[in-house]
């Protein structure tokens, strides 16, 4: 009787199993598994843009973005964006929209004042005040040169004061088999001003320093060389007077005559004792020897 009823339990353990599977896979079939988001093609930067490149297709890549958070104006072919100018900096992966690009509302240029120009230099981090430089920053422009004039001398010298910054960002760039960050600054300058950039970015080293807004003082600065900052600016010692040698004087000693060269002379009863002329010459060559 015994096993009987363990032959029982397994029996109607087995019929549980097998009647839970089939609902299970009715369930199933019934009700399929959520699908996942649709997705929409968008064009993004492959590598940092900077300010004024032309897109050509290896600047940009498609990815794949849900449809709900395709970003406004964006665009979902390579070939509708070749030839675009792009007017504002663009990170790696960020989406190009249509209100990047110069053909869209005029670009940069509408921030240009008459008689100002536009006009873009490279700096490191370092020379570019770390990163900090902003649109609407006023800067001065330092120039540095390692090797200038007859004697090879480092120099530097300010060229440009109070110069606002139309853009700024940073890109990234190859150099043999090195990448480096270096940040693009444009800056809105006279017509001579674009012409000592363009000359100081070829010969020496562009440095930023930013200034206050509020600042309008132009300081006339001249140019300084590594010589003048690395000379000793203490006062020379002044020099010891020279000595004075005072004449050196001889005083001439009178010997006393003696009673040898002298000679007594009796007048009367008086007794007077005399010295020969000869005697006293002979005492002055003595003395003056």
């Amino acid at each position: 009787m015994r096993n009987i009823g363990i032959i029982l339990v397994i029996f109607l353990a087995l019929v549980c199993g097998a009647a839970a599977s089939v609902m299970a896979y009715y369930y199933l079939k019934n009700n399929p598994g959520e699908k996942g988001p649709e997705l929409t093609p968008v064009v993004v930067a492959s590598h940092d843009l900077t300010f004024g490149e032309t897109l050509e297709p290896q600047d940009m890549r498609v990815v794949m973005y849900p449809a709900t958070s395709v970003p406004k104006n964006a665009y979902a072919e390579i070939d509708s964006l070749k030839g675009q100018i792009t007017k504002v900096f663009l990170k790696e992966n960020e989406p190009i929209l249509n209100s990047k690009l110069s053909s869209i509302g005029g670009g940069l240029s509408l921030l240009i004042e008459p008689n100002m120009r536009a006009a873009s230099i490279q700096v490191d981090k370092v020379s570019g005040v770390s990163g900090f430089i902003l649109p609407g920053d006023m800067v001065d422009v330092i120039l540095t040169v390692d090797d200038y004039g007859s004697r090879r001398d480092a120099m530097a010298k300010t060229i440009l004061q109070k110069v606002e910054v139309l853009a700024a960002g940073e890109k990234t760039e190859q150099k043999g088999d090195k990448v480096i960050t270096v940040q693009a600054v444009t800056l809105l300058v006279d017509a001579k001003g674009v012409q000592d950039l363009a000359l100081a970015s070829q010969e020496g080293k562009l440095h930023l320093a930013l200034r206050n807004r509020a600042d309008n003082e132009v300081v006339p600065m001249s140019p300084i060389s590594k010589t003048e900052i690395l000379k000793d600016n203490a006062k020379p010692k002044p020099k010891p007077a020279p000595k004075v040698t005072k004449p050196r004087v001889v005083v001439k000693k009178e010997e006393p005559v003696k009673e040898s060269d002298s000679l007594v002379i009796f007048r009367g009863a008086a007794k007077k004792t005399e010295v020969p002329a000869m005697a006293e010459e002979k005492v002055d060559r003595e003395s003056n020897k």
